[in-house]
C-alpha cells in the first residue's frame, strides 16, 4: 500500500493530516517513494530477480513522463491539481467496487 503506488494514499493523507499544500505533498510522496523503489530494486537486483532491460524499456519513457508531469504541474493551479487527483481517486474507487 505504501510502495511505488502508495502516492494514492500518501498524498491525500499529507494534505489532510499534515496540512501540506497539494504540490508539496506530491513532491514529498514522490521523494519517499523514490527511496522505497531504489532499495526494493537493489534488494531484488542482488537476488537476481530484476530484468534490467525490461526495467529500462519501462523506466526510461517514464522519466520523460515525470519531466512533462512536473513541468505541467508547475503551470496549473493547485486547485486544478487537487480536483484532477480527486476525480482520479473516484474513478479508481468505482473500478475497485465493480
Amino acid at each position: 500500500m505504501f510502495g511505488v503506488g502508495g502516492g494514492l494514499l500518501i498524498v491525500p493523507l499529507l494534505v489532510l493530516l499534515v496540512d501540506l499544500p497539494s504540490k508539496r505533498a506530491t513532491g514529498t510522496s514522490l521523494a519517499a517513494i523514490g527511496f522505497t523503489a531504489a532499495f526494493g530494486a537493489l534488494a531484488y537486483g542482488i537476488l537476481g530477480d530484476v530484468d534490467w532491460s525490461a526495467a529500462a524499456i519501462v523506466g526510461l519513457p517514464a522519466v520523460a513522463g515525470v519531466l512533462v508531469g512536473v513541468w505541467l504541474q508547475q503551470r496549473v493551479s493547485s486547485r486544478l491539481v487537487v480536483g484532477l487527483f480527486s476525480a482520479f481517486l473516484v474513478v479508481i474507487a468505482v473500478r475497485l467496487l465493480l
